[in-house]
């Protein structure tokens, strides 16, 4: 037997994918037992998804999902065919829009409903046929319990008229009512407020209330209506593209920036002043975060956690939260640039004496005067392949490879670079294999948020391409044609 507190439902790791689109990633969560729990999310979010999942309409491409009924049965609802998960998993749900039989009474609706139960005890049509005893009980038990629903959705006195002839409020709780007459412990409702005014929204939170207080039926909850949402709702767990972005009760969850973000969104020109400010590294810790250890897995894997943050993807176990180094950081690059870009234009004996002069003193020159030169050389385009000499000796690591290039190669040889991408990474100065093949994790990363890529370098290797190339190896989309698929 489960406690009260045990959960009904978890979700571990959920992931679905349709082709090259992740809709759900590594998404984790708890409905916990006796409870309203409420997903939320924009539009797209995944939401429908993540339901479709869980009564068998999709089968996940990653994760599991457990539901664990009152006597202590557990099942592996991504394991169960799809007709199943309500027979003996006990999952009932509804959908965005209305599926009842429109031309059926209001009570033939609530008995289409407990279809298996009759027919069993009909014994497939043939003792119903002669009014066996056990089908006559059966079927006056049936009628009750439609009733008691009617009751409760207040449509007792509608019982005889056509589904069809219901007003729209009315017909969404004649929707739930059915679902509750198959007898589930799991009631999942897709959007049930939509298109309802204030008063059929009252009703139906008055009818939802009376199936947690007095059933123990668990309910799993989409909605967008927030008046909804905060008055009966006990958990809320809240998506956005995909993947959980807050997880806890309404009142933490609609104060949650992130949440006012996903919803209401904010400018451009503010990302860029977020960027310019705290730099990438802090925007990844600050405004991405890494997931909840206590709602969800201890490190993302989306491939729809956007072009910064899904760089905690390709971490491995022993490395943890991947950050970007100071020297790839925009803010970093944009202080640098500043005085670059107000400065008049040198003259060519100053630059030269500029360079003769640097020289000599580039070994004695700190650490951090090296990273904040390094910028200013890339964004200074050289006047001969010399200058790229003090550039190289002032980044210490393989970012030198996003400064001065030494000879153009053609870029679209790679893998996943197309011409515009070639354009876009020329006008950083990028143009060799050699360069790409230098790359490290924060050139990856750099590159990944200026292309606004999701993961596709590592993806595709685009490093280990340009080193082969670099070596006169011939091209990847060559080799792939033989070797690659669809996968």
């Amino acid at each position: 037997m489960t406690t009260a507190s045990d959960p009904i439902l978890k979700v571990e790791h959920l992931s679905m994918k349709f082709g090259g689109l992740v809709a759900v990633g590594d998404l984790s969560f708890e409905a916990r037992r006796g409870e309203i729990t409420a997903l939320i999310g924009p539009n797209g979010a995944g939401k429908t998804t993540v339901f479709n999942c869980i009564t068998g309409f999709y089968k996940p491409s990653e994760g599991m999902i457990t539901l664990t009924r009152r006597d202590g049965t557990t099942y592996l609802l991504e394991r169960l065919p799809d007709f199943q998960i309500p027979a003996k998993a006990k999952v009932a749900r509804t959908f965005q829009n209305i599926r009842l039989f429109s031309g059926m009474t209001v009570l033939e609706n609530l008995l289409v409903a407990q279809h298996n139960k009759l027919m069993l005890a009909s014994g497939f049509t043939v003792l119903g046929l002669f009014g066996a005893p056990a089908y006559r009980k059966a079927s006056a038990e049936s009628r009750e319990l439609a009733a008691h629903w009617l009751e409760k959705a207040n449509l007792i006195d509608r019982a005889d008229d056509p589904a069809g002839d219901l007003p729209y409020g009315a017909q969404r709780r004649l929707e739930i009512a059915r679902a509750m007459c198959t007898g589930p412990e799991l009631l999942c409702l897709d959007e049930p407020a939509a298109g309802l005014n204030p008063k059929e929204s009252l009703a139906l939170n008055a009818l939802l209330n009376d199936i947690k207080d007095n059933t123990g039926t668990s309910i799993l909850l989409i909605e967008h209506d927030m008046s909804v949402v905060m008055q009966i709702s006990d958990h809320v767990v809240v998506l956005e593209y995909g993947r959980k972005i807050s997880d806890g009760d309404p009142s933490f969850v609609k104060s949650d920036p992130k949440v006012i973000a996903a919803y209401l969104g904010i400018d451009d020109q503010e990302v860029e002043t977020v960027l310019v400010e705290v730099g990438d590294e802090h925007v990844i810790e600050q405004l991405d975060g890494t997931p909840d250890p206590q709602h969800g897995p201890a490190a993302s894997s989306s491939m729809m956690a956007g072009p910064v943050s899904d760089t905690i993807e390709h971490a491995a176990d022993h490395e943890g939260l991947v950050t970007v180094s100071p020297g790839a950081s925009k803010a970093d690059r944009v202080k640098a640039a500043a005085p670059a870009a107000t400065m008049p234009p040198a003259k060519k004996s100053d630059a030269k004496t500029a360079s003769a002069t640097a020289k000599p003193k580039a070994k004695s020159v700190p650490a951090k005067a090296k990273a904040e030169t390094a910028p200013v050389a890339k964004v200074t385009p050289p006047a001969t392949p010399k200058a790229a000499k003090p550039a190289s000796k002032a980044v210490p690591s393989a970012s030198a490879a996003l400064t001065v290039p030494p000879a153009a190669d053609d870029l679209t040889l790679i893998k996943g670079i197309g011409p515009v991408n070639a354009r876009k990474l020329k006008e950083h100065g990028v143009t060799s294999f050699a360069q790409i093949g230098a790359w490290k994790k924060a050139d990856v990363i750099a590159a990944e948020a200026y292309l606004e890529f999701d993961g596709r370098i590592a993806r595709e290797d685009w490093v280990g391409q340009a080193k082969r190339l670099a070596k006169g190896s011939k091209p990847a989309k060559a080799s792939t044609a033989k070797t690659g698929g669809r996968g």
